[in-house]
């Protein structure tokens, strides 16, 4: 399977069909190891890194979840297509930028994706459209075990998994969400939650990670601790500062229906006549528009099913999916006018809103 059949097929994030998660767009959990007696990535040789990138592919692309999968060094990439696999939360920034003897194997579906000499000699990683924190763990277990019989990984009796950065030490695991917050964003309350959340061990971060802006509204929540806990703990706090955060901004979206709820509607009115009729749109804006129609399908302005629709826009809406789009190379303002065109087809045939629906709880 080639880089191009993969963007073509179907992805777990730009097509599912259980997108029906109100606040949570997204989970995702990886896990780092390291092979056992080899140098990590930071200190490897080059003959070296590219040893252990043959070993990890190999091994890696024989496991059953990843029958068909694309299998490739990020040398053999164009810039466009790491920049698309970033903007899919495929590979990290940090590995786009590696020059050689780095790789990366992604399942057909895009659910599965491992890493091949990042920080690490593998981050493995599995995602999953909407709240599905168990069966995102189940999954990434699954996987782990079965590459755990193929090579010896570094390990700790007492420290548990070995890994470059002693912040992943232990069951070298990270989980996540992606939520939609927007009540949260406009009634200003996201910095005493933010502040709430570090407090019990977990940390915030922008839609692609460390360093990151919140576009759209668009939050990662995720765990700080990895030394210490079991993965099922860590699953469990994780799970219950996110049902939290959950309960916190359908509160705020209450208040905001109740306190004002034509300035609520308005803005939502705003942003569907922009996205059908715009001509230009930056991606930044067009996350931000597109934010307000997902708050108004939640709120009952628009078909539940259309929820879908908005979060594989999301996506295709980044820079690198309109210059795949578009087939040529663009200017920052063509490229504006191609995504402003491609959203104003989308939303031709969008439902149109309802403003006497009452919204959902």
């Amino acid at each position: 399977m080639t880089i191009e059949s993969l963007l073509a097929s179907q992805s777990e994030l730009t097509d599912s069909a259980t997108s029906k998660c109100a606040i949570v767009l997204m989970t995702r959990i990886r896990l780092a190891r390291n092979l056992a007696n080899t140098p990590f990535p930071g200190w490897a040789r080059p003959a070296q890194r590219e040893s252990i990138l043959e070993i990890c592919r190999e091994a890696v692309g024989n496991v059953p979840q990843m029958k068909r999968s694309v299998n490739v060094g990020i040398a053999e990439l164009t810039d466009l297509q790491k920049q698309i696999l970033v903007e899919r939360h495929l590979i990290s920034r940090e590995l786009s930028g590696a020059k050689s003897g780095s790789g990366v194997v992604i399942s057909k579906d895009q659910a599965f994706s491992v890493m091949v000499n990042e920080e690490d000699h593998l981050r493995i990683q599995v995602l999953r459209a909407g709240f599905q924190l168990k069966k995102t763990w189940n999954a990434i277990n699954d996987l782990d075990s079965e590459l755990e019989e193929k090579l010896d990984f570094a390990f700790s009796p007492t420290l548990g998994y070995l890994t470059a950065c002693p912040t992943n030490l232990g069951t070298g695991m990270r989980a996540s969400a992606m939520m939609h917050l927007p009540a949260l964003v406009i009634s200003n309350q996201m910095e005493k939650v933010v502040r709430a959340v570090n407090q019990l061990g977990m940390v915030v971060r922008g839609l692609f990670g460390e360093g990151s802006d919140a576009s759209g509204s668009i939050f990662q929540i995720s765990n700080q601790t990895t030394l210490g806990e079991s993965e099922e703990e860590i699953i469990r706090r994780l799970g219950s500062v996110l049902n939290s955060i959950v309960e916190h901004e359908l509160n705020a979206r209450q208040r905001l229906v109740e306190g004002d709820s034509a300035k609520l509607f308005d803005k939502i009115g705003r942003a569907y006549g922009i996205l059908q009729n715009s001509h230009l749109l930056s991606s930044s804006e067009a996350m931000n528009l597109l934010s307000l129609l997902r708050l108004g399908v939640d709120l009952g302005v628009f078909p539940d099913d259309s929820r879908s629709v908005i979060d594989r826009l999301f996506i295709e809406a980044q820079p690198g999916h309109i210059l795949h789009l578009s087939k040529q190379e663009l200017e920052s303002n063509q490229r504006d006018m191609v995504r402003a065109e491609r959203l104003r087809v989308e939303f031709g045939a969008f439902a149109k809103p309802n403003f006497t629906l009452r919204p959902q709880s």
